[in-house]
């Protein structure tokens, strides 16, 4: 018993080796184990406690409540009272209350533990396949920031500068905002699916997305934020950042840059020519904060969440969708005529 205790635990504790076929050896050991009494101990034995292996016996029938489930650890508990009871005919013993007691015990344990192993491998699966939805929704959702920040973009600006032009040109036009509205249902239809509602503000974070730690480990070295930030200078956008570095890991540097640019294209496309913006980096303790403000004719309400369900994602994904991945958050803070003011906050 002592010996296939030890070979028992060794074996059941590897996954690949937790078969039936192990099982049913265990089990055989274990009967054996229960009619060796008869060579090892007499009749009144029987009269004053069940068999020693009697107790023993109770890690076979736990094991065939995880492997075989309820109905496997149910019949195992029968079993032995059927040789509990053939033990005692053979050796000339009294049957007991407690061989009955024994196998109702059995019996609960092994039901319990099958219970609980079909119940758990139950959420494993679900669990798996959650993990699983997660990825192929980021990778949509990362795909949908590439394509807004880039194709997306283009198209709008080909369709309002052929519109503007008019002629051979507006024609032009109207085909690459006919190829955009397609493109943007395609997209947003793709991550409706997987989540079943629309992308926006509200999605949940996943339980693996990477934080600023995480996305920092390993060999991605640090940066200075302040250097991508100034390349974004020009005669309309302007730059103020702390006179002292503000370090942060390389993939969330270019994370935040380019939900930075982001917001500065929804400045071009959406205010009138020449309209000015600010960037402000705030390097404090415990986060990084990035402002975007403009002077433009400002948002009306409610227009965000209206341009979220026509699939534009500037905001949704380029934006928000960034920086939750990053763990943080984004605040919109706009009034028609006041301009807009898009608040970047990264937690370190």
């Amino acid at each position: 018993m002592a010996a296939w205790t030890v070979v028992a635990s060794s074996a059941y504790a590897r996954p690949e080796l937790r078969t039936g076929r192990l099982l049913l050896t265990d089990l055989a050991v274990a009967f054996a184990c229960l009619f060796a009494t008869a060579l090892a101990a007499t009749p009144f034995y029987l009269t004053q406690a069940p068999p020693l292996s009697g107790y023993w016996f109770a890690g076979a029938a736990l094991a065939a409540g995880v492997v075989w489930g309820r109905r496997g650890a149910g019949a195992v508990a029968v079993l032995y009272g059927v040789a509990d009871i053939t033990l005692r005919v053979v050796m000339g013993a009294p049957i007991t209350p407690a061989t009955a007691r024994g196998v109702v015990l059995l019996l609960l344990a092994g039901l319990a533990v099958g219970y609980m192993a079909r119940v758990a491998g139950q959420a494993e699966e679900r669990f798996a396949r959650a993990v699983a939805l997660e990825a192929r929704l980021r990778e949509r959702e990362q795909l949908a920031r590439s394509i807004h920040d880039s194709v997306l973009q283009v198209l709008t600006l080909v369709s309002r500068r052929g519109a503007e032009a008019g002629g051979e040109a507006a024609e032009l036009g109207r085909l690459a905002g006919e190829q955009e509205v397609r493109l943007r249902a395609m997209i947003t239809d793709g991550l409706t699916d997987l989540t079943g509602v629309p992308p926006g503000p509200g999605a949940a974070r996943s339980a693996a997305a990477p934080g600023p730690a995480d996305a920092g480990a390993g060999a991605d070295p640090e940066v200075d934020l302040r250097d991508p930030l100034r390349r974004l200078e020009s005669v309309r956008v302007s730059v103020s950042a702390p006179a002292t570095p503000v370090p942060l890991p390389g993939a969330v540097a270019a994370e935040l840059l380019a939900a930075v640019e982001a917001a500065l294209a929804n400045v071009v496309l959406h205010c009138p020519p020449g309209t000015r913006a600010w960037i402000l980096v705030e390097d404090e303790e415990d986060a990084v904060t990035v402002t975007v403000r403009d002077e433009g004719p400002g948002i009306p309400e409610g227009r965000l969440e209206e341009a979220g369900r026509e699939g534009r994602l500037g905001v949704a994904q380029s934006v928000r969708g960034r920086l939750r991945d990053l763990g943080g958050t984004v605040e919109v803070f706009s009034a028609p005529g006041q301009g807009t003011e898009v608040e970047m906050r990264l937690p370190r």
